[in-house]
């Protein structure tokens, strides 16, 4: 459907037999998302209820769990949607919306994982300094800036995204990502350039900001005991677990851009939701099972649970 020449309505075509295992999506789909927010305000709830985890470290742990909270927010309500109705489609406007806040929450990952790099060189490296470096305010204002900064990026390309002049109708995918930039009538090199700079300034360098200073913390504890050295793989060791986590997503989401279209309907489904499933429970996951005190609290409030 379209007004002139704005497409008002995409149809989301990614869904594979949706009459036939429908509620076998909704109820597999919903389980997910039930673990992905339990497990996410867990994490949230007990660092903010308990007080020896008021520190830097945790408090970053904190926004990357939020931060999964939303991004897995802003795609299930909508997966839900369009698997119980006739129809699956999205206006034009929501689907800009959707992709906005999607990479928007993506690239947030990145600065907040490069703040968290940050966190862990000053406590490793300038110890004597942490305490004042550290502060409560200076958290703050790294954690704003990772989604200020984001949605800056972000809404540069969505608005050259959103005024593109659209010919097709039907997406491959089941939610609104990069995919629908194949659906414009002529490919925008201002849109490509854009799109090569954001992913430059929200993922390159972040990721060599962090990879720089691990290497700082790795010469930092080289000559050191092995204590300092389990300590320090205590910390870091999730943290660049989750960054090669983000890493291969984002590489992941650029690759299906180029090849999706050449894929089988199925296995691009299937790749589309592994995008959908696991980015979101990454950070709780290895947050929960690699972190001493987070693990010990969750022990404790399982046990409460059961008991």
């Amino acid at each position: 459907m379209r007004n002139g020449s704005q497409i008002l309505i995409i149809t989301l075509g990614g869904y594979v037999d949706l009459d036939k295992y429908r509620y076998i999506y909704f109820v597999s789909l919903l389980t997910v998302y039930v673990f992905i927010f339990c497990s996410n305000c867990s994490i949230i709830g007990l660092i903010w209820n308990h007080r020896n985890l008021h520190e830097p470290m945790y408090i970053f742990i904190a926004a990357l769990c939020l931060n999964s909270l939303m991004y897995s927010t802003v795609i299930y309500p909508k997966l839900f949607v369009d698997i119980l109705s006739q129809g699956q489609s999205i206006s034009h406007s929501a689907c800009m919306l959707q992709l906005f806040f999607f990479y928007t929450f993506c690239a947030s990952d990145f600065f907040l994982l490069a703040a968290m790099a940050y966190d862990r060189y000053v406590s490793i490296c300038k110890p004597l300094r942490y305490a004042t470096t550290m502060n409560t305010t200076r958290v703050t204002i790294l954690i704003a800036l990772s989604w200020f900064l984001s949605a800056c990026l972000i809404a540069a390309a969505t608005t050259i995204n959103a005024k593109q002049k659209m010919c097709r109708f039907v997406s491959e995918g089941i939610f609104c990502n990069n995919s629908i930039s194949k659906l414009h009538c002529l490919r925008s090199q201002m849109l490509a350039v854009i799109g090569l700079l954001i992913l430059f300034n929200a993922a390159f360098v972040p990721v060599l900001f962090i990879l720089f200073t691990y290497v700082r913390i790795f010469i930092a504890v080289y000559r050191r005991s092995s204590r300092a050295k389990e300590k320090a793989a205590e910390t870091c060791l999730p943290h660049m677990i989750v960054l090669i986590s983000c890493c291969c997503l984002t590489a992941f989401d650029v690759i299906m851009v180029r090849v999706d279209s050449e894929l089988p309907k199925r296995v691009r489904l299937i790749m589309i939701l592994q995008m959908v499933v696991w980015s979101p429970l990454f950070n709780p996951i290895i947050y929960g099972l690699r972190m001493k005190n987070i693990r010990k609290y969750l022990n404790m409030l399982l046990h409460h649970l059961v008991k």
